[in-house]
């Protein structure tokens, strides 16, 4: 049975803690299908999509998992961990040829069509960062699926203690995969995390140039 508890976008964004422990009890199929959708969703350079997510649900999985990630409990405790990973060769795997496909079905420019099978290889094969480009875009995927989790009344604890190479191993992942974050996703147990406030806008936003406060 779905999760019945949902909230505003509003309401998850503030109430949003990293939860500290999980019950265990496993997500409904019909749910954890919102919370991927969401990601899958997301923008992303190019609408290249470069992201590649491996859910973890079974116990043996989660125990595996956690052996990888410094032995942290709430890895094995939660109802899914979706590993979040970006993938360095997916354009030339068929990436590129199949958002062409999607980008014609919805109205794209032949022009366009074009201009982007000739820009986008050169601009991926050139990048000098590309797992920071990899990185910017799954994120963008991985914050939406967070939000949408909280939203549907999950908890959520964002996660990057884990060490890449033994999370290779352990889910099979190809050498082009980069582990970006784990999404560890279920409901709170115990205590809640304590808040730690946020910076004040006066701290972190300027209008128009550094060093001028917002008013707003």
């Amino acid at each position: 049975m779905p999760n019945l508890m949902e909230k505003t976008l509003s309401q998850a964004i503030e109430q949003r803690r990293a939860t500290p422990s999980f019950d265990g009890a496993p997500i409904p199929d019909a749910d954890l299908k919102k919370i991927l959708e969401a990601g899958l969703h997301a923008p992303s350079g190019y609408n290249m999509q470069p992201w590649r997510f491996v859910v973890v649900r079974s116990e043996e999985g989660k125990r595996r998992l956690r052996g990888a990630s410094f032995n942290q409990p709430k890895v094995e405790e939660a109802s899914a961990v979706i590993v979040a990973c970006g993938d360095a060769d997916g354009w030339r795997n068929g990436d590129l040829e199949e958002m062409l496909r999607l980008g014609r079905e919805a109205g794209m420019p032949e022009n366009y069509a074009e201009s982007a099978r000739n820009n986008i290889p050169n601009y991926l094969a050139n990048h000098p960062d590309l797992t920071a480009w990899l990185t910017k875009q799954v994120m963008l995927a991985f914050t939406s699926m967070m939000l949408m989790a909280e939203v549907l009344g999950y908890d959520t604890a964002p996660m990057e203690g884990f060490e890449q190479e033994k999370v290779r191993e352990v889910l099979k992942l190809p050498l082009s995969y980069t582990v970006v974050a784990l999404l560890a996703i279920g409901h709170l147990s115990g205590d809640d995390k304590f808040y730690g406030g946020r910076f004040n806008m006066a701290r972190t936003v300027f209008d128009g140039e550094y060093g001028k406060p917002i008013k707003l």
